[in-house]
Order: C-alpha cells, then structure tokens, then sequence
C-alpha cells in the first residue's frame, strides 16, 4: 500500500501540482474569497491536477520508457497503469463536484479546464494544436476563480486573456529540454514543427504579451514595478536564448533559454496573484 501511495504521489507531476494549486489558492484569496472559498478554489484545482498528471503518466507509459525515464514510476513498473487511470477518473470525477460547492457557473469552467488539459495528453500534444489546451486550461483557472465568488462576477478579460499566454507561453518553455527525447518517440506538437528558435521566440512573445496584459490591464496608471517587469520581459528571454545557443554550439543542453522563460513566467505568475480585487 505505502508503495502505491507513493507511486501515485510521483506521478502526480507533484512540483506542477502544487505550483498550480497554490497560485489558485493564493489568486482565490487575492480577489476576496473567503476561507471557505479558497479552500473550495483550492480543493477543485488539486483534483483537476491530480487527474491530469495521473492521466498522463498512464498514456505516457511505454513513451516515458523508451527514454528511459526513471522518474516515471508507471514506465518503471513501481506503479500499475491501470492504478494511475482509476485514479485519474476518480480525481476528474471529483473535481466539478468540488467546483459545485462554489457556483454552477464556476464549475462549468473549471470543468472546461480540466477536459482542456485532458485532451491535451490525448490526442492533442501530437497536433500542430497542442498549444490550444493549455490557452484554454490556463485562461479558464481566474475564470473559474472569480466566478467562484459569490454573485458569481465576470472576470475580467485582460485577467484571463493573460492568463491564457502565459500558459501558452508555458507550453513552449517547457517542452524546450525534451525536444531530442520527443522526437525519438514520436512527438510533433507545435513545439516541435517550429523547432527550437521557433519555440523559444514563440515562449518569449507570448509571456510578453501576457506581462503587459497584467501591467497595463488593471484601470489606473501601471506601477513602476510593472513596468519593470515588461523590460524583463523583454530582456530576460533575450539574454537567455544567447546562453542557449552557445551552450548548443558546445554541445550542451539549451537549459538558458528555458530559465530565461520560466524566470518571465514566475514574473507573471506574481503579477497575477497581486492583481488584487479585480471586480
């Protein structure tokens, strides 16, 4: 049992996990939930990443294996496929039922979310589209998080326009490292078809255009750390993809370049989360 438990919990993707369900919680209490609303905003998002990564990990086995990811502990054999798909329907199950608990209208989102990213892992991560899911999965967490409050408010549009950037954005960022193993199993997501310049200009573009979409969004004149923000936006991704392609030319990994554009998106993220009351 104790190795199932953990099994699961490594399958889980706990890092992007927690990451994402933290940032909702923290956006949930940022726009005046209550604690009884966090932890409903909390609980639903959890569940959707538990079904996601579950979800993943059970499609990806044999992929995962032929690349020899240890870290995967369906490809290795410490944890039943079938195990993590139950689970993964358990958990997708669960989420708009938590998301109930909130509005009607807040759990249609937060299941066009969940349903978005599902279908990324299958069929769409070998599409020219495999960009479109996380737009959409992306956008919809502050649309499902406002409309969580009572009297169920419209989000704003800047607020899930950004959002959705930066979840695009995301995309490209992290499939950046894994472009080499994803060729040799058969992967040909958007990502892959503009290859690695293209990706990287893709990455940068779009978590500028989500940092000024946060800046310059909210009414009332932008902070000068706003500001600040669009200039790293700009720079950041700049210096990084330098590094990358020298460290390419030596044979190295292009990890730069994907720092540089995860570095832009922790900007976005603390951006988001400081946005505030925004109805």
């Amino acid at each position: 049992m104790s190795s199932t438990v953990l099994g699961l919990v490594r399958a889980s993707h706990p890092e992007p996990a927690a990451a994402v369900t933290t940032v909702a919680g923290l956006l949930a209490w940022g726009v005046g939930h209550r604690p009884a609303g966090v932890a409903a905003v909390v609980l639903t998002v959890l569940a959707s990443q538990l079904a996601v990564g579950w979800s993943n990990d059970a499609l990806d086995a044999d992929r995962d294996a032929t690349v020899g990811r240890t870290d995967k502990p369906v490809a290795t054999g410490a944890l039943r496929r079938r195990t993590a798909g139950l689970a993964a329907v358990l958990a997708a199950l669960a989420t708009p039922v938590l998301a109930l608990t909130t509005s009607p209208v807040a759990a249609l989102w937060a299941t066009v979310g969940l349903l978005s990213a599902l279908l990324y892992d299958w069929p769409l991560k070998s599409t020219p589209v495999s960009v479109l899911p996380y737009a959409v999965s992306f956008g919809s967490l502050p649309a499902f998080v406002v409309l969580a409050l009572p009297g169920t408010p419209a989000p704003p549009v800047w607020l899930v326009a950004a959002a959705a950037c930066l979840g695009a954005g995301a995309h490209f960022a992290n499939v950046l490292p894994d472009l080499a193993d994803d060729a040799r199993t058969g992967v040909r997501g958007l990502p892959h078809r503009l290859g690695p310049a293209g990706s990287r200009a893709a990455a940068a573009g779009l978590l500028l255009t989500a940092t000024v979409a946060l800046v310059f969004g909210p009414p009332g004149p932008p902070s000068w750390a706003g500001l600040s923000a669009v200039a790293a936006a700009v720079l950041v991704p700049a210096l990084g993809g330098y590094r990358g392609r020298a460290a390419a030319r030596a044979g190295g990994r292009p990890v730069a370049a994907f720092r540089a554009v995860m570095l832009v998106a922790l900007i976005d993220v603390v951006l988001l989360v400081a946005s505030g009351r925004v109805v």
